[in-house]
C-alpha cells in the first residue's frame, strides 16, 4: 500500500501556534545544465488540491494539472539559483540559497517552515525543521515540489530553444547519454555547469 504524504506535520505545528506554515523543495541538483529552482508553498488547509504526492512519483501532465491547482489555491513562490551561484557556491549550498529565496518572496510572512532534505538553509526568513523524504511525507513539501519541478522543467524548454541540440526541452539538463553525446559534439553553453565532472566534453 502507497503512503502518501499528510497534513499532519503541518497540524502540529500550528497546534502550537507557528501559523502559517510553509512547505520548501527544490529541483534541478543534479543536471549538468540549468539552474537549480526553489518553491516554498503555504497551503489553505481548507482547500487543498488532492493527489499532491513528489513530483518524482507523478506524470507530467498530473504535474502541470496540479501546478495550476496549488497557484490558485495557496500562497507561494518560487526562486532559483544561477549556473554562476552553483559553480561558485556548489550546488548544495547553491540549492540552499535558492530555498531561502523562496522562503523570503512569500507574500505572507511564514511563522515555520518544513524544508525538504537533512540541513536547513544558512539564511532563513523563519524557524524551521528539515524533513528527510518530505515531499513524500508533508502535502506543504509535497506542493512545494510539484511547482518547482513545473517550473524547472519549463525553464529548461525555453533554453532549449536558444540552445538546439541538447536535449533539454526532453532531459532537462540531466547527464543522458544524449546530452553527453551533444557536449562532445557542439560543446558547453553558458548554462552547463562547470563545477560538475564533465569529462566528455574534452
Amino acid at each position: 500500500m502507497q503512503i502518501l504524504p499528510d497534513y499532519s506535520f503541518e497540524t502540529a505545528i500550528t497546534a502550537r501556534g507557528q501559523v502559517p506554515v510553509a512547505g520548501v523543495d527544490e529541483a534541478g541538483r543534479g543536471p549538468l545544465a540549468g539552474p537549480v529552482v526553489a518553491a516554498a508553498v503555504i497551503l489553505d488547509p481548507a482547500a487543498i488540491p488532492p493527489g499532491l504526492n513528489d513530483s518524482k512519483k507523478l506524470s507530467a501532465a498530473r504535474r502541470a494539472e496540479l501546478d495550476l491547482a496549488i497557484r490558485e489555491t495557496a500562497v507561494f513562490a518560487v526562486a532559483e539559483a544561477s549556473v554562476e551561484e552553483i559553480d561558485s557556491l556548489n550546488i548544495l549550498w547553491a540549492s540552499m540559497l535558492a530555498m531561502s529565496r523562496a522562503l523570503a518572496a512569500l507574500a505572507r510572512a511564514p511563522a515555520y517552515a518544513l524544508i525538504d532534505g537533512n540541513r536547513l538553509p544558512k539564511e532563513m526568513c523563519c524557524p524551521g525543521e528539515p524533513l528527510i523524504g518530505g515531499d513524500g511525507r508533508s502535502l506543504s513539501i509535497a506542493a512545494a515540489s510539484i511547482l518547482a519541478k513545473t517550473h524547472r522543467d519549463r525553464v529548461m524548454v525555453d533554453l532549449a530553444q536558444q540552445h538546439p541540440g541538447y536535449g533539454w526541452e526532453r532531459n532537462a539538463g540531466y547527464g543522458v547519454k544524449a546530452h553527453q553525446q551533444a557536449i562532445r559534439e557542439l560543446g558547453p553553453t553558458p548554462h552547463h555547469r562547470r563545477s560538475f565532472r564533465l569529462d566528455y566534453q574534452i
